[in-house]
């Protein structure tokens, strides 16, 4: 069925563009409208036949996945505006707060659900449940894990945050209808009320659903460290270059899925000529747009690899610096020699939450120094790591 909708209302794509991210997202967003609707309908029906709360309080929930999709929708159409003046990077972190919305939409159905199950437990009143309820809510079920698979499979083809999101929610909607049908069997068969409790019990795995959603909307938005897959694939580009001899300080922004900007720092022999390492990093450039479909701004570092003295006191720190923690790593290292002791100048990268202080690290480096070199002068600018390149 889903191939089907995708086929009739997307048709073939090859790409990421704006256009069908756009169309995905629509189809999204009116197939929820739609069957949340249906949903709503038919659990308010059998909410005030039967008159049980927690058949009204999931019908509602059903009602706010509705306005889910409307969020969705507007999202994904704010998202694919293109860049103007006042946004010169277009509009693609729309659909993170879209995303961002509908987590707390969950997380709110999830504390009305535990205040409608709390006055139920305080006071209990027996339904009067039919075999029409039953029917009902299982169909529900079965509607709602169509859903499921239904976004997830969107959410994966276009890398969408917010289409995940409604994935996330209608797999809770399985579950809290799932407890409101245990809830009622339990009464039928054993004529023991505990559909509050059930009700309640739900309402917190919701509550925690939507937090967590809340939170995988937010880090984006936010700003969060590149994915390893994507560093490693960055580093290796780069590196596969004849001329470049290593890289650092790698920066990626991201402005929406598919919306993203990389700078980093490219080492080459200082001996090249300025005209030679320019055509370098356009060459670099033009391969990222290719690969990546991302900007990248390149700033070049000059290394003396024709000095002994100098390449000898490079890998001399490295190894030191290595010896204290094997992910810490340096570069821009440069040497001013002096008779009275040589000044060794470069930046220590430490990743965030490193175990050490770095006024521990600077002490722990000079001395790893002095071991080798008593009159050297390191002079060290410690840095935080934006990606993890080693």
């Amino acid at each position: 069925m889903t191939k089907f909708l995708i086929r009739l209302f997307i048709g073939k794509h090859t790409d990421n563009a704006p256009d069908t991210r756009k169309k995905y997202g629509f189809l999204s967003g009116v197939t929820g409208i739609i069957l949340n609707f249906i949903l709503f309908a038919g659990k308010l029906i059998a909410g005030i036949l039967s008159g049980a709360v927690s058949v009204v309080a999931d019908a509602i929930n059903n009602l706010s996945d509705a306005g889910s999709s409307i969020v969705n929708m507007v999202g994904f159409k704010i998202a694919m505006t293109p860049p103007d003046r006042e946004h010169p990077f277009g509009h693609g972190r729309a659909e993170y707060v879209s995303g961002l919305i509908i987590s707390f939409i969950i997380a709110l159905m999830g504390v009305e659900l535990a205040k409608s199950s709390i006055d139920k437990i305080i006071a209990p009143e027996p339904p009067d449940i039919s075999i029409l309820t039953f029917v009902i809510l299982f169909a529900s079920v079965l509607v709602k894990l169509w859903m499921f698979f239904f976004n997830r499979r969107l959410g994966s083809e276009i890398n969408s945050v917010s289409l995940k999101a409604t994935a996330a929610d209608s797999i809770s909607d399985v579950t809290a209808t799932a407890a409101v049908i245990l809830g009622m069997a339990v009464s039928v068969i054993f004529n023991i009320n505990i559909d509050g409790w059930a009700g309640l019990l739900v309402s917190a795995f919701i509550v925690v659903s939507g937090l967590k959603t809340a939170k995988e909307s937010l880090s984006p938005l936010m700003g969060q460290m590149p994915e390893k897959e994507l560093v490693e694939d960055i580093k290796n580009t780069v590196n596969s270059h004849d001329g470049i001899i290593g890289m650092h300080d790698l920066i990626v922004h991201n402005y929406g899925v598919g919306i993203s900007y990389v700078s980093f720092h490219a080492e080459v022999a200082s001996s090249m000529p300025l005209s030679d390492a320019h055509t370098l990093v356009d060459g670099i450039e033009t391969e990222f747009k290719e690969k990546f479909g991302c900007g990248v701004t390149i700033h070049i570092d000059p290394v003396d690899i024709d000095d002994e003295e100098t390449s000898e006191l490079f890998r001399s720190v490295k190894e030191a610096v290595k010896e204290i923690d094997g992910c810490l790593s340096i570069h821009d290292f440069r040497v001013v020699k002096n008779p009275a002791g040589n000044s060794l100048i470069f930046d220590l990268a430490v990743p965030y939450k490193f175990r050490l202080s770095d006024r521990q690290i600077r002490e722990m480096t000079v001395n790893g120094i002095k071991a080798f070199d008593e009159k050297a002068v390191p002079i060290i600018n410690i840095e935080r790591q934006l990606a993890e390149l080693d």
